[in-house]
C-alpha cells in the first residue's frame, strides 16, 4: 500500500475538510474569512498551507480567541471545538452586534445538547450551517496521529488524578473520530494486563462508541465491520523503547537536539539564527528520517557531492560553509541545497553529541535491553554492565536512563538495591523518576522470591546490521503477530468480533516475502491501528511504516495521546506523584 503525504492521513484529513466544509461553502461565490480555535489551527496547518485555502476563496484565517475587527459583509466560516468557551466566544461574535453577515459553523466532534441549544437561542438567524465532521484527532504523519494531548498521561496515571474517566471518554471520542475519517468499523483488541485495567477499560469505551457511531448511517441501514483491526495497549507494556538512546535519525534527532513542535532552531555559519521545519513536505525528510544515523550521513554527503558535481564543483570536502558559497554564486540553485544544508547540519549535530557522550552509554544500554552483548552471550550480571554508567560523570538523566534499564532487564529490584542505585545517580530528592513506573504497573520493586515471567521475543538476531541498534520496540513483534493472526486470544482479548480476514490461519508473514493467499487478497487494503494509553515514541512510529512496507496487503497506523521524547517522559513519570495542583520544573542536572 502506498503511504508517504499524498497517500497518508494528512491527505485523507485535507480531502475530508475540502469534502464537507469547502464543498459547502464553494456553493456561496463569495470570499470568506475562515476562524479556528488552537486546536483546528494546528488540525489544519498540519494538512494544508494557506496556498492551499485561497483557490477555495477563503481570504483571511483568524483566531477564535483573539480580538477581531467586525466585517459585516462578508461571511465567516468557523471550525471550532464542540465546548462552552468556543461556542461562548462564537456568540459573542454575534451578540449584541454581528461582526460577520453569516456564519458556517463547522464542529469537530458531538456538540453537547445544552451548547447547541445555547447557540440556537442566541444567534439562529446568522447561522447558515451547523455541523459536527467527526475529526478531533491530528494527523502527525502519514501513519501517525495523536489526539494532541500530553496531559493525558498524568489523568490516566497519576494516583492524585480527578479526571481519569472523562480523560479517557475524551480519548475514546477522538479514536471515534479518527476510524470515521478513515470509514473503518474495526474489530477492536486490548492487551491483558493483571495490574493494570486501563486498556480493558479503554477498549470497552472506543467500542461501544463505534457501534452508536455506525449505528445507522445515512441510508438507514446499520455498518457492518470493515476490514479493520484496533489494538489498544498501555504505556508500561514497553517501558524500554521510549528509554533508549535511539540511533535512527528522527529519534535520534528528537532526543538529543530541543526540537520544539517540529521545528528545527539551529546557528548558521555568519552567526544567524535559522529555522527549519521537518515535516512531510520536506521529501528528504521523510526519506531519511527511519534510517539509521550512520546511513544518513553519508547519504546527505552523497546526495550534496552529486549536486556539485553536476554543477562543476570541486570535489573536495563539504561543508555548511562551502554551500553557503555555492547559494550565493547560483541563485537558482539556492532551493536545491537548502534542504540538504538543514539536513546536513542537523546530521552533524546529532553526530557530534554522539560522538562526545551517546556511543559510550548506547553499548552499556544494549547489552541491559536485549539481555545480550553483540556476540548473543547472555549479560549474566546486568550489574556490571551498569557500573561503568554510573561512574561515568554523564548527565543525571542519562544515568537514570541506564538504571531504568538496569531494573526494567530483571523485571524489578530489592528495596537495598534500589536505595544503592538512588544514591549512585545522587537523585535521593528526586527519586520518583524511578519509583514512579509503578504506577504504568511497571515492576520497580521485587522480593528475591519473585521471578515474573518475561515474554518471548522475535529472533531478530539475523537482521541486526548496527551493533548499537540492536533492540526492536515491543510494538514492531505485536504488529507482525496481528498481521500474521499469531496474537494470543488469552493476552489479546477480541472486545468485539474481527473482521473475517483477520481470523484464522495462512497470515502472510511480516518479514519474508511471500505470494498473494486467498486471505491476502481478501484483505488486501486493511488497516491495523495501534493505539497506546500513554504516548508513543519515534522508534514505534517508525515500526508502523517498516511493518507496512514489508506486508504490502496491510496499512499499520500508530498513534497516542502525544509522542513522547526520553526526558519529557521521565519528567512526566517525576510529576505522577505531584498532587493535582502542583507544577514542578525540572533543571537538567550534571556531574560533567
Amino acid at each position: 500500500m502506498a503511504t508517504g503525504p499524498d497517500h497518508g492521513l494528512k491527505r485523507i484529513v485535507w480531502k475530508r475538510i475540502k469534502d464537507t466544509i469547502i464543498t459547502d461553502c464553494r456553493k456561496s461565490e463569495v470570499w470568506k474569512i475562515l476562524i479556528l480555535d488552537p486546536f483546528t489551527t494546528k488540525l489544519l496547518s498540519s494538512c494544508c498551507k494557506m496556498s492551499d485555502l485561497i483557490p477555495e476563496k477563503i481570504t483571511i484565517v483568524e483566531d477564535l480567541y483573539k480580538s477581531r475587527e467586525p466585517v459585516p459583509e462578508m461571511k465567516a466560516i468557523y471550525f471550532i471545538s464542540p465546548t462552552a468557551k468556543c461556542v461562548d466566544a462564537f456568540i459573542a461574535d454575534f451578540k449584541p452586534k454581528p461582526k460577520y453577515k453569516a456564519a458556517y459553523v463547522y464542529f469537530t466532534d458531538y456538540c453537547p445538547d445544552e451548547l447547541f441549544n445555547n447557540m440556537k437561542r442566541s444567534c439562529a438567524a446568522y447561522i447558515r450551517v451547523c455541523k459536527e465532521i467527526n475529526m478531533s484527532f491530528l494527523p502527525q504523519e502519514a501513519q501517525v496521529f495523536t489526539c494532541d494531548n500530553p496531559g493525558a498521561f498524568q489523568s490516566i496515571y497519576s494516583p492524585n488524578s480527578q479526571d481519569k474517566n472523562k480523560t479517557l471518554e475524551t480519548l475514546a471520542d477522538q479514536l471515534v473520530t479518527l476510524c470515521a475519517t478513515l470509514d473503518e468499523y474495526p474489530g477492536v483488541r486490548y492487551k491483558k494486563d493483571g495490574n493494570m485495567e486501563n486498556a480493558k477499560t479503554f477498549a470497552e469505551l472506543v467500542d461501544n462508541k463505534l457501534a452508536k457511531h455506525y449505528a445507522l448511517d445515512d441510508s438507514g441501514t446499520k455498518k457492518g465491520k470493515t476490514q479493520a483491526q484496533l489494538l489498544i495497549v498501555e504505556r508500561g507494556f514497553d517501558p524500554v523503547s521510549p528509554i533508549l538512546h535511539e540511533l535512527t535519525y528522527q529519534a535520534m534527532a528528537y532526543d538529543l537536539i530541543d526540537i520544539q513542535s517540529g521545528t528545527y532552531t539551529y546557528k548558521a555559519k555568519d552567526g544567524s539564527e535559522k529555522q527549519a521545519l521537518l515535516s512531510e513536505n520536506d521529501m528528504l525528510w521523510v526519506k531519511l528520517r527511519h534510517k539509521h544515523i550512520a546511513e544518513v550521513t553519508e547519504q546527505i554527503r552523497k546526495l550534496v557531492k552529486e549536486m556539485s558535481a553536476n554543477k562543476k564543483q570541486p570535489d573536495g570536502k563539504i561543508t555548511i560553509s562551502s554551500l553557503a558559497l555555492m547559494m550565493k554564486k547560483m541563485p537558482s540553485f539556492r532551493k536545491q541545497v537548502t534542504e540538504k544544508t538543514i539536513h546536513l547540519q542537523l546530521a552533524e549535530d546529532c553526530m557530534q553529541l554522539f560522538s562526545n557522550n551517546v556511543e559510550k552509554l548506547c553499548k552499556a544500554e544494549q547489552d541491559l535491553a536485549v539481555g545480550s552483548d553483540v556476540e548473543g552471550v547472555k549479560v549474566k550480571d546486568p550489574m556490571r554492565t551498569l557500573l561503568p554508567v554510573l561512574l561515568h560523570p554523564y548527565s543525571t538523566y542519562d544515568k537514570i536512563r541506564a538504571v531504568l534499564l538496569y531494573i526494567f532487564s530483571l523485571s524489578g529490584t530489592t528495596d537495598e538495591n534500589l536505595s544503592k542505585l538512588i544514591q549512585h545517580v545522587k537523585i535521593e530528592a528526586d527519586q520518583e523518576f524511578i519509583l514512579n513506573w509503578k504506577e504504568l504497573g511497571v515492576p520497580i520493586i521485587t522480593t528475591p522470591s519473585f521471578f515474573p515471567r518475561k515474554s518471548t521475543r522475535r529472533d531478530r538476531s539475523q537482521d541486526q546490521i548496527y551493533n548499537l541498534s540492536r533492540w526492536t520496540p515491543v510494538i514492531k513483534d505485536v504488529m507482525e503477530d496481528a498481521v500474521e493472526n499469531k496474537l494470543d486470544t488469552k493476552e489479546w482479548p477480541h472486545q468485539s468480533e474481527c473482521p473475517a480476514a483477520w481470523n484464522g490461519s495462512g497470515a502472510v508473514s511480516a518479514r519474508q516475502k511471500h505470494k498473494a493467499s486467498a486471505q491476502d487478497e481478501r484483505r488486501s487494503g486493511a488497516r491495523l491501528i495501534v493505539f497506546v494509553l500513554g504516548g508513543i515514541c519515534h522508534s514505534e512510529m517508525r515500526c508502523a511504516y517498516e511493518v507496512t512496507q514489508a506486508v504490502k496487503s496491510c496499512e499499520v497506523i500508530i498513534g497516542s495521546s502525544h509522542i513522547l521524547t526520553p526526558t519529557g517522559l521521565l519528567d512526566d513519570i517525576k510529576a505522577l506523584s505531584k498532587g493535582p495542583m502542583e507544577t514542578f520544573a525540572i533543571e537538567e542536572k550534571s556531574n560533567a
